[in-house]
């Protein structure tokens, strides 16, 4: 697969990387753990060399599997990891303090069964916890060697270049997609300026985008979509005039939905690298294929132009999740 740099940062990794977290977490049931290791293993010899994990996803087993997963090869991939919750518990709010961040970094570099965690982001900002210190923490970390490169996570563009400016900021992770594109006001050209990378999460708008939700889908007890207003039966069937518009699009190219989905992120800028996640090993392989899909100029004016002409409905998060990000 093709590689990418992450902004300035000096950090290779693969054109689309792997978003674990939905292997343990917020989807419903856990994925049995051989298969998880299996669709990990698979990810890096199809070429994934990104693999994206966080202490809150389990909270923790998601580390633990990745890690073994990945022993292996791990001189060979860049792991990413977060800390910024309480007790890795997203429900219990925010903890940045440079005390839990120590904590946190070593707890996960057992957990990933390695000596130094390649991307560690700040999983959301601290409002009580200067951005300096957050950064200053993670600049000893580097100085250790227990920590590569820093990043953060649905922070605004204040809080970005306050942090920059102690230690650079290797790449911003926050949602992005063709029916999420609020990163296109603000962050993404603050990121070029910068000189840091973009790590979309959810580029498939957590399973919309790929076609295979409909109204009538029912999710799992546990899965975090039932408490989403875009994931509701209404906002579903009115969000599936998206997915047809896309549909359309993907018959004349011979991909699928999700493939365009992907191939029109990682056309926009060389530094943005996506992190779809799946579960199964037939939706890694069309995942892994978007690389190939080759959208022109033109292309991309007509995705942009049908997306634009369906106004997307619901909220993207719950109010308690919409609190936490930063603007």
């Amino acid at each position: 697969m093709q590689k990418r740099t992450l902004g300035k940062s000096g950090l290779e990794v693969s054109a689309i990387g792997l978003g674990c977290m939905g292997l343990s977490h917020a989807y419903g049931p856990a994925t049995d753990t051989a298969d998880a290791i299996r669709l990990i293993r698979t990810a890096f010899a199809r070429g994934v060399t990104f693999f994206d994990t966080a202490e809150a996803y389990g909270p923790f087993t998601n580390e633990e599997l990745v890690g073994e997963a990945l022993a292996p090869m791990r001189d060979q991939v860049v792991i990413a990891t977060k800390f910024g919750f309480k007790a890795g518990r997203v429900f219990d709010g925010v903890d940045s303090r440079p005390e839990n961040i120590r904590a946190v970094t070593e707890a996960s570099l057992k957990r990933l069964k390695t000596d130094r965690i390649d991307l560690l982001y700040q999983h959301r900002v601290d409002p009580n916890v200067p951005m300096e210190d957050v950064a200053g923490t993670v600049k000893d970390l580097v100085a250790e060697g227990k920590v590569k490169h820093f990043g953060m996570s649905e922070a605004g563009v204040q809080s970005i270049r306050r942090a920059h400016a102690v230690l650079p900021v290797a790449a911003l992770q926050s949602e992005y997609s063709l029916w999420w594109r609020e990163p296109e006001q603000d962050i993404l050209p603050a990121l070029e300026e910068l000189g840091i990378g973009f790590v979309p999460f959810s580029p498939l708008g957590k399973g919309f985008l790929t076609g295979a939700i409909t109204a009538d889908t029912e999710f799992a007890s546990n899965d975090f979509r039932n408490l989403i207003p875009r994931f509701s039966p209404e906002a579903r069937q009115a969000n599936q005039a998206v997915v047809d518009v896309l549909a359309a699009i993907a018959a004349e190219k011979q991909a699928t939905v999700a493939q365009i989905a992907l191939a029109w992120l990682i056309s926009g800028k060389p530094w943005i690298v996506p992190i779809p996640g799946t579960t199964k090993l037939h939706r890694l392989e069309e995942n892994i294929g978007a690389a190939s899909v080759a959208l022109s100029a033109a292309d991309i004016r007509e995705i942009e132009d049908a997306v634009a002409k369906v106004p997307v409905q619901g909220g993207r998060y719950p109010e308690q999740f919409e609190k936490m990000v930063d603007r």
